[in-house]
C-alpha cells in the first residue's frame, strides 16, 4: 500500500509539472502571395477646407495697449530743443493715422524735460514741446479739440538717474488717451 501511495503521489507531482508548463500555440503557415500594386490615374478635386479663424493674439484695437505697442506713444527732444526729427514725425504720423480710426479718442500730449534746469525754464520749454506735438497732429488732420496740452516740466521723469541716458528719456512729448478707448 506505501508503494501504491508513494507511486500515486508520485504521478500527482508529475502531472502538476507538466500542466504548468507552457507550450507555444501552432503557428499556422500562410502562404506567401505576389503583391500587385493598382494605380488610378484619374484625377481627384479637392474641396476647399476652411481654415478655422484663429484667435487674435496682441492687444486689442483700439485699445490703449494698441496704441502703446502698434503707434508709440512718445517723441524725444534734444536738450533746450522742441523741434521733430523725422523719426518724431513718424511716430506722429502713425498716432494721426491711428486717431483717424477712433474718432471717438481724446488724447493729452504731456510736455516733458529732464531735471536741469529752473522749474519755469523747464515748464515753459515742456509747453513748447506738447505744442509741437499737437500742431503737428493736427497738420495731418487731427481735430485740435481731440488734444488738450500740459506741461510737466521736470516734475514727471520717466527715468531714474542724473546721466546723459536718463536725461535723454525725460525729455519727450507724451500722448496720452484719455478717453474713447475700445478697452
Amino acid at each position: 500500500m506505501k508503494t501504491t501511495l508513494k507511486f500515486t503521489a508520485a504521478a500527482a507531482v508529475v502531472l502538476a509539472v507538466g500542466a504548468c508548463a507552457s507550450q507555444p500555440e501552432p503557428v499556422e503557415q500562410v502562404e506567401e502571395q505576389e503583391v500587385v500594386e493598382v494605380v488610378d490615374n484619374t484625377p481627384t478635386v479637392t474641396e476647399p477646407v476652411e481654415a478655422e479663424p484663429v484667435a487674435p493674439t496682441g492687444p486689442a484695437a483700439g485699445s490703449l495697449e494698441d496704441f502703446r505697442v502698434n503707434v508709440g506713444e512718445r517723441v524725444y527732444f534734444d536738450l533746450n530743443g522742441y523741434r521733430l526729427d523725422t523719426d518724431d514725425q513718424e511716430i506722429l504720423k502713425r498716432q494721426a493715422a491711428w486717431l483717424e480710426s477712433y474718432p471717438a479718442v481724446r488724447i493729452l500730449v504731456a510736455g516733458n524735460c529732464d531735471e536741469r534746469g529752473t522749474r519755469e525754464y523747464n515748464l515753459a520749454l515742456g509747453e513748447r514741446r506738447a505744442s509741437i506735438v499737437k500742431d503737428y497732429l493736427v497738420s495731418l488732420g487731427v481735430n485740435p479739440s481731440r488734444i488738450d496740452t500740459i506741461s510737466y516740466g521736470k516734475e514727471r521723469p520717466i527715468a531714474a538717474g542724473s546721466d546723459e541716458q536718463a536725461w535723454a528719456l525725460n525729455r519727450n512729448g507724451f500722448t496720452q488717451l484719455v478717453s474713447g478707448t475700445t478697452s
